[in-house]
């Protein structure tokens, strides 16, 4: 199983947008990848995010990853997106 860490700066003045962005365009391209798993999203601090999305194979994780799909929102910097194995897992 791979993961792909996200982080990010959102500026509050376009939360709502950024959310509606996300809800509507970017999480529905995610969701339908070959060997999603799930992904989770942390509630910002300081205007900071975080968010992780589980793919079943390295492959599969990289077609995610931009340019393949635009994570582009309304007020959102990606600040860094990063691949990793994940090592341990609990059900």
């Amino acid at each position: 199983m791979y993961a792909i860490l996200i982080q990010l700066t959102i500026n509050p003045q376009f939360a709502s947008k950024a959310a509606t962005t996300f809800t509507n365009s970017i999480l529905p391209k995610v969701k339908s990848s070959p060997g999603f798993i799930a992904g989770y999203w942390v509630d910002p601090v300081k205007d900071e995010g975080f968010g992780f999305v589980l793919f079943e194979s390295a492959d599969q994780a990289e077609s995610v990853m931009p340019p393949t799909i635009d994570w582009t929102a309304p007020g959102v910097i990606i600040n860094k997106f990063d691949m990793r194995r994940v090592a341990v897992s609990i059900p």
